[in-house]
């Protein structure tokens, strides 16, 4: 009687499913009908087990769980490489997945990416946010960065480039506005700024633009600046800082009054024109900016400037402006000119091919050979682009005049299109520049 109990109940345990699986209750029971005095076999019967699994959990002693043994996936050993990627990508996961096929040949879906680089995007995420505020003395550190915002100036919508220099005690800030971000405007934004403080600070921080910062490699620490940048640095007496890649808000201050000067500054406004924007920027910094209480100082900019930081500046020591000083290389072009700045400015026909120096200096562009230092020519600076400068001496020889013609003195010719019109060539330039290359 007591083995057809048995049989029904391993009838029974069969059809619940006890053969599939055994969990702690499973185990328990083994451990009760042990106790009860059953031996292995019925127990294995009863419960639908075999005796092997019945004897292992007895000589246990408790139930474990099953350990699954972990593979090592596609990107072990990589964690190096995926942290070093996946920042120098800015946290860009995909473009690490593609550099992962194209590089080491290891094809993985975008999710196996994401899941591989998330502590790595916890940490730049917790970097990013964890910000010590960092007081720099009176006259110590001069922020500057561009911003950019859409204005309708003259009935037209045009992108506005704003540049922001913000003294760090102070927190007074100069803003100039700009129709390109290019390295010549980052250069007279930061001496119109000097000018405005009326003196020089002891170093600039700057972000990682490419006009001032060649390279910035956060993994090796590798900083290359631009040569001009520090020729700028060297030549007004100040130290460059630059913040660490991806950590723009070092330099939270000046980042603050970007957005201070676009959402309340130009906020809203239309001009008539661009000179119309430009009075509003400096009524507004001398009536508004200077004059608003800054939470964390609990003063207005101007009252520490003029208290504090003023005379901690260093003077300008009258110097002209860096940019109106420069001098360059150039090759004369097939066209009798040197390229300066977008802009062709004309030498004799003669040196056509040869190396000459460009020395910019008081609104003034001087050629000079760089064989004997003889000056081959001298024009105004344009200050559009892409204009041809010419003067009508620099082409006699190869251009028949009708000013000439008519016995009348030949003045500066300052566009090509006159030039054309008043004169044609007796001969193609290429027939001159190849009988100068032969001479």
């Amino acid at each position: 009687m007591e083995e057809k109990n048995v049989t029904l109940s391993t009838e029974q345990n069969l059809s619940t499913g006890y053969m599939e699986m055994q969990n702690s209750n499973d185990v328990t029971e083994i451990f009760c009908l042990h106790r009860q005095g059953l031996g292995t076999k019925k127990i294995a019967e009863a419960l639908g087990l075999s005796r092997n699994t019945v004897r292992k959990y007895l000589r246990q002693g408790e139930w474990q769980p099953c350990r699954s043994v972990p593979r090592p996936g596609k990107l072990a050993g990589l964690s190096d490489w995926l942290q070093k990627r996946f920042r120098q990508h800015n946290g860009n996961a995909d473009v690490v997945r593609q550099e992962l096929e194209k590089e080491l040949g290891i094809r993985v879906s975008l999710r196996t990416v994401e899941r591989a680089v998330e502590p790595y995007r916890q940490k730049m995420r917790v970097e990013k946010e964890a910000t010590v505020r960092y007081e720099t003395p009176p006259g110590r550190q001069m922020q500057i960065d561009f911003g950019e915002k859409k204005m309708q100036i003259g009935g037209d919508w045009v992108r506005v480039h704003i540049f922001t220099a913000a003294l760090g005690y102070s927190r007074r800030q100069y803003v100039q506005a700009f129709r390109r971000e290019t390295q010549s405007s980052w250069f007279e934004g930061i001496e119109e700024a000097l000018r405005y403080f009326g003196g020089v600070p002891w170093e600039v921080l700057v972000d990682n633009p490419k006009a001032l910062v060649t390279l910035n490699d956060r993994a090796s620490g590798e900083l290359l600046l631009n040569e001009k940048f520090k020729a700028l640095a060297n030549y007004w007496g100040f130290q460059i800082k630059v913040c660490a890649p991806y950590r723009a808000r070092t330099k939270g201050k000046v980042e603050r009054y970007v957005g201070y000067g676009k959402n309340n500054g130009l906020a809203g406004r239309t001009f008539e024109s661009w000179e119309e924007m430009e009075s509003h920027i400096t009524v507004w910094l001398r009536e508004v900016s200077d004059l608003h209480v800054v939470s964390t100082t609990g003063e207005t900019p101007l009252q520490r400037f003029e208290r504090d930081e003023k005379v901690e500046l260093r003077p300008l020591s009258n110097k002209p402006p860096f940019h109106q000083i420069r001098e360059y290389m150039r090759k004369v072009g097939s066209d009798a000119t040197v390229d300066m700045d977008t802009n062709q400015y004309s030498v004799p026909w003669k040196h056509i091919g040869e190396q000459v120096r460009v020395h910019v200096e008081g609104g003034e562009i001087v050629i000079r050979s760089l064989r004997d230092g003889k000056e081959l020519g001298r024009h105004s600076e344009n200050k559009g682009r892409h204009q041809r400068i010419t003067r009508s001496e620099h082409l006699e020889g190869i251009v028949r005049l009708s000013r000439i013609a008519a016995g009348k003195e030949a003045s500066n010719v300052t566009d090509a299109e006159t030039c054309a019109k008043e004169g044609e060539l007796t001969r193609p330039l290429s027939c001159y520049e190849e009988a100068v290359s032969v001479a």
